[in-house]
């Protein structure tokens, strides 16, 4: 008799994830951002969760868990049940995350169900406006005159602000005043208060700023102009030659989501990245949404895995290491 309720209940266990699917969502949602408010990831999370939560017809709740260069969160959603209501938006410090630290309570590779790619973009060397150098060739002259006696402000190990610092160090062969903070958002903050010297930072977040003449841009990390800034040189152009660092995001869900959900979650990502009020603001801050057709959650997978080789490779071989 016991082995045959169980046996029920098994069934009744089983067919009812088909049904929660279907039905689903039916509370809101809570998509976790790795860094503080106010930072570019932030941005998007907001921009592309209300977009989404119209598509949905629930809400989807933003929550800020900073640390450890986004490993906290990332750890946090890896543990969250897997039905759908806890959702993850990160970008490459996902991935180069899996080198920089040896005792993550996760596998980044197989931890998570991929959603979507959302966007990718460049990072701008920027520096705080009574900064003695104007131009870039300049500021780097200045950076291997005074070593660290610079200070860089950077949104925790292993995000995109760091990495990018980090390689600049590398390939200029010189060493600055590495400080770290727990977002983009406080250390442009103390950027623009003219607490720090430089960042490595997303267009996303640094455009306002340049355009309002709180900072000063002086190079993208990509290889061609940005047309939101088509007067910024590129690090290649002053002389560092093959400095590219692109940012990307993407949402993932905890591994075992069903495909239902993931599926319907996907959908909402579509609309978001077709909505043309997301479309504007996305060209307004120097970012570009992934291709239709290529950002679905086989396509981040694929680049995850990617950016995982691409960069323990890198940080193998520069050395780099947490602190």
């Amino acid at each position: 008799m016991i082995r045959l309720l169980a046996a029920v209940a098994a069934t009744l266990f089983a067919a009812a994830g088909p049904v929660a699917a279907q039905s689903y969502p039916t509370r809101p949602i809570t998509l976790i951002v790795p860094f503080a408010a106010g930072g570019s990831t932030d941005v998007f999370a907001r921009l592309v969760g209300q977009s989404m939560s119209a598509a949905l017809g629930q809400q989807i709740v933003v929550e800020n868990a900073a640390g450890a260069g986004g490993t906290v969160a990332a750890a946090r959603a890896a543990r969250a049940p897997a039905d759908g209501y806890t959702l993850l938006i990160h970008h490459l410090a996902l991935a180069t995350g899996a080198s920089l630290y040896t005792n993550l309570a996760y596998d980044t590779l197989t931890a998570f169900e991929p959603i979507g790619l959302v966007n990718s973009g460049p990072y701008v060397l920027v520096s705080r406006n009574d900064l003695a150098p104007r131009t870039i060739g300049a500021l780097l002259a200045h950076i291997r005159e005074n070593g660290e006696k610079v200070s860089a402000g950077y949104s925790g190990a292993g995000a995109g602000s760091h990495l990018c610092i980090m390689l600049l160090q590398q390939v200029m062969g010189v060493k600055v005043n590495m400080i770290p903070y727990r977002g983009a958002g406080p250390a442009m903050n103390d950027l623009v208060g003219g607490q720090i010297d430089l960042m490595c930072d997303q267009t996303t977040n640094s455009i306002p700023q340049i355009h309002g003449g709180r900072i000063r841009a002086h190079a993208v990390t990509v290889a061609d102009r940005v047309t939101q800034l088509a007067d910024v040189p590129t690090l290649q152009e002053a002389g560092l030659a093959g400095f590219d660092v692109t940012v990307w995001h993407a949402l993932y869900a905890p591994k075992g989501t069903p495909p239902a959900v993931i599926e319907k979650l996907s959908a909402a990502l579509e609309a978001a990245l077709r909505d043309p009020v997301i479309l504007a603001r996305f060209e307004e801050l120097g970012t570009v949404p992934y291709p239709a057709g290529g950002r679905g959650p086989e396509a981040t997978r694929a680049q995850l895995a990617r950016e995982v080789e691409k960069w323990g490779r890198i940080i193998r071989e520069g050395g780099i290491t947490v602190q």
